[in-house]
């Protein structure tokens, strides 16, 4: 039998690693979560999303679900994977490859698959049950500042573009 104080001594280191390794999510963090999935499970460089597919989403009378919540939540995987407070998307090149309906639960997995300097590529897949309905590749920047702050030209290329423009 172990003494019960070894057992405790064993737990807490335990819980010590567990915490060292759980990620905390830097990005998007105002995000509809209903719109664009919930988190299952978050790694460096990896996660698990479900998204619950809801009236809003669907597309017609059958029930269709709109592809660009599928999209919209395969951007915001992808964006979870890297994992970066300032990560934007540049590019993706996406196949729809099954229809979701309502009432599907749809699970996405995201992983990196490439990293060279600020760029990340992404590669997700997303399911119902066993079936895979979408999977992409999309290409991600990590900047210095928020997308919305950069000053992407300095005031010489404005001045510039403005003279070309008369």
């Amino acid at each position: 039998m172990i003494p019960q104080e070894q057992t405790n001594e064993d737990e807490l280191e335990l819980n010590d690693y567990r915490e060292e390794e759980q990620v905390i999510i830097k990005t998007h963090e105002r995000i509809n979560q209903d719109l664009n999935g919930e988190v299952i499970k978050i790694e460096h460089g990896y996660v698990e999303l479900r998204l619950t597919t809801i009236p809003e989403m669907v597309a017609d009378d059958i029930g269709l679900i709109h592809g660009g919540f599928i999209f919209s939540a395969a951007d915001y995987a992808a964006m979870l994977a890297v994992n970066e407070r300032n990560v934007v998307l540049v590019g993706s090149d996406c196949q729809f490859l099954s229809p979701v309906k309502f009432h599907d639960e749809v699970n996405f997995i995201a992983r990196v698959r490439h990293k060279e300097g600020k760029k990340r590529n992404v590669h997700v897949e997303a399911y119902v049950l066993d079936i895979k309905v979408f999977e992409g590749e999309f290409k991600t920047v990590i900047t210095e500042k928020h997308v919305l702050k950069l000053k992407l030209l300095d005031d010489a290329d404005i001045d510039e573009r403005e003279g070309s423009l008369d």
